[in-house]
């Protein structure tokens, strides 16, 4: 799959990209990351890509054409048919929240165009002509799309295959649908005992049945404690056993 990022500061991406377990992904090709600057694409000596907003007001507005200009040369370069050419995303507050699904949805696509956002906007004729999809991190805002790009790169580079040491491991992450969409449960190493807290006796049983229980009831009781919400949506998918349910109403969540 390929990445196209338009953003001002292609150098942020440089550690992301060479760094951590996730690098093999993007050194290996599975991931694509290409980085282009809108300000190749604008006029002047002085190359500028922003001005002021019409109506007054602080700040700094992206403008359109530097934006059109470095998109058309990306969806040139894809050399996409304009039927299935890849999707600009732009990381807005407005934006679909970035959740597990929708990264598995990106996970197995052929990839996006991503545009980072920067001062206090986009110019709304650029996003009207030619964004396709909004994602948002949260209900905070950032200096710009930088970061969400990144967690949204990190989060589909590491569901390649080959790129986590074990291959099944992240389906035991949270919000994962191999754990029903649950939070993970605690986990623990070595020492046995530390600052006085031993391992819960579960874990040491080599009861592998014990041990799952186990891991279960405290993903529902993490679940029901932190995200009840997750616990609806498992409920209303019918993912919770009779045996969950018996747990939760212990828990005084049923």
């Amino acid at each position: 799959m390929r990445f196209d990022i338009i953003t001002l500061l292609p150098e942020l991406f440089a550690p992301l990209l060479a760094s951590g377990v996730t690098r093999r992904a993007y050194a290996s090709g599975q991931v694509d990351v290409r980085l282009w600057n809108p300000r190749a694409y604008a006029e002047g000596h002085y190359r500028r890509v922003d001005d002021r907003p019409f109506g007054g007001g602080p700040g700094m507005v992206l403008l359109a054409e530097p934006l059109a200009r470095c998109l058309a040369a990306i969806r040139a370069g894809r050399g996409e048919p304009r039927a299935g050419q890849a999707p600009l995303v732009l990381f807005s507050p407005i934006g679909e929240p970035l959740r597990h699904r929708l990264v598995q949805r990106w996970s197995a696509s052929a990839g996006a165009i991503l545009l980072c956002g920067r001062y206090e906007g986009v110019d709304q004729r650029f996003i009207d002509a030619h964004v396709d999809l909004q994602i948002s991190l949260g209900d905070f805002v950032l200096s710009g799309g930088e970061i969400a790009a990144m967690a949204l790169l990190d989060a589909v580079a590491r569901l390649q295959p080959g790129v986590l040491n074990d291959q099944d491991s992240h389906q035991l992450d949270s919000f994962h649908p191999a754990l029903d969409g649950l939070l993970d449960c605690p986990h623990y190493t070595r020492p046995q005992t530390w600052a006085g807290q031993s391992v819960p006796a579960a874990l040491l049983s080599g009861n592998h049945a014990q041990i799952e229980r186990w891991r279960r009831e405290q993903r529902l009781a993490v679940t029901a404690r932190h995200r009840p919400e997750l616990i609806d949506a498992a409920r209303q998918a019918a993912r919770l056993s009779a045996a969950d349910e018996a747990f939760l109403a212990q828990l005084g969540g049923g």
